[in-house]
C-alpha cells in the first residue's frame, strides 16, 4: 500500500496512532556497570539447508545491542553455524527435548523462530514450546506459515509478550481481515495478543492495547532477500537488552530503515547489520 493510502486512514481524534522517530522510544545503551549478561542473552532457531536466514539475524542481534546470543541448530548444520561467527553460542538441537532443556535457562530472556526453520510439524512445536514456556519472543517467516492451516492454536497458546513480523503474503496466510493495512493489523494483533509488525514500504506496528506507529523511512532498495530476517534480529536484539516488545518493534524498524538508507542502492540483506552501530551512535 502506497504511504499517501495509509495516511487516509488516520483519524486525528485516535492519539495513539503516530509516525515512527527516535521521540517515541528509547534504546538501551551500556553504562560502565553493564556487562554481556545485564544486555540480555537472546536464543535464534536455526535450521537446515538454509542456513542464511538465521545467521542474518544473529549478526543483526548482536549489532543492536544484545550481550549473547546462542543459536539452536540441527547438529548437521553446527559446523556451517560455528563457523560463521566467533561471537556466537553454537547448540546442537536435534529433538523437541533437546529444545525445551535449552530454553529452560530463563536467562535467555528472549526467543527469535521463523527464519529458514522450515514450514512443518518441527517449527510448530518449538513455537508451542515457547509459547507453552510463557517466554518473550519474536516470530517470524516460517514459524508464522507454520500455522497457516491452524492460525488459531497458534492465537490461543499467546500468553507472554510476543512480535510478529509478517509481509503481506504471511498476513494474509493468518488472517483474513479487510479494510486499510492499518485497521488490519490492528484488528490481528487484537486477535493474536501480539505487537504485529506488517512489513511494507509503509510499515504499520500495531500493539493490542490499541497503540499505532506508522514507519515509512524504509527505501525500495529494502526489496531483496534477507533484509526481512535482518529486522527480527534488530528487534530481537533490542528485546534482550529490556526494551518493552512495542517499543522495541518502532526502534527496529526505524533501525532498518536508517540502516538502509545509509546503505544506498545495490543493498543486500548482509549490509545491513554492520550499518547499524553508526546509526545508533547517531541517536546519542
Amino acid at each position: 500500500m502506497a504511504r499517501n493510502s495509509i495516511l487516509t486512514a488516520l483519524d486525528e481524534n485516535k492519539p495513539n496512532i503516530l509516525a515512527n522517530s527516535p521521540d517515541l522510544w528509547s534504546i538501551p545503551a551500556p553504562d560502565s556497570d553493564s556487562n554481556k549478561y545485564s544486555r540480555g542473552h537472546a536464543l535464534i532457531v536455526g535450521g537446515m539447508p538454509m542456513t542464511g536466514a538465521a545467521r542474518l539475524a544473529v549478526r543483526a542481534a548482536r549489532r543492536s545491542g544484545a550481550g549473547l546470543v546462542t543459536i539452536a541448530c540441527p547438529s548437521e548444520a553446527f559446523t556451517v553455524y560455528s563457523l560463521d561467527a566467533a561471537g556466537v553460542i553454537v547448540a546442537s538441537v536435534d529433538n523437541l527435548q533437546d529444545f525445551k532443556e535449552l530454553l529452560s535457562d530463563s536467562r535467555k530472556n528472549v526467543v527469535l523462530l521463523g527464519p529458514g526453520n522450515g514450514v512443518g510439524k518441527k517449527t510448530r512445536e518449538k513455537v508451542k514450546a515457547v509459547l507453552a514456556a510463557k517466554r518473550t519472543c519474536v516470530l517470524d517467516a516460517d514459524a508464522l506459515t507454520s500455522f497457516a492451516d491452524s492460525p488459531e492454536e497458534l492465537f490461543s497458546t499467546i500468553d507472554a509478550p510476543c512480535v510478529m513480523t509478517p509481509h503481506e503474503g504471511e498476513f494474509s496466510r493468518l488472517f483474513s481481515y479487510t479494510g486499510s493495512k492499518l485497521e488490519r493489523a490492528l484488528k490481528a494483533a487484537e486477535k493474536s495478543n501480539s505487537v504485529i509488525v506488517l512489513k511494507g514500504s509503509d510499515t504499520v506496528i500495531a500493539s493490542p492495547d490499541g497503540r499505532v506507529v506508522i514507519n515509512d523511512n524504509a527505501p525500495p532498495s529494502l526489496a531483496t532477500a534477507g533484509t526481512g530476517d535482518v529486522l527480527a534480529g534488530i528487534i530481537t536484539g533490542l528485546i534482550a537488552q529490556g526494551m518493552e516488545v512495542f517499543e522495541a518493534a518502532c526502534a527496529g524498524a526505524w533501525l532498518h530503515g536508517e540502516a538502509a538508507n545509509a546503505t544506498g542502492i545495490g543493498l543486500i540483506a548482509e549490509d545491513l547489520p554492520d550499518k547499524i552501530p553508526f546509526i545508533l551512535k547517531k541517536l546519542e
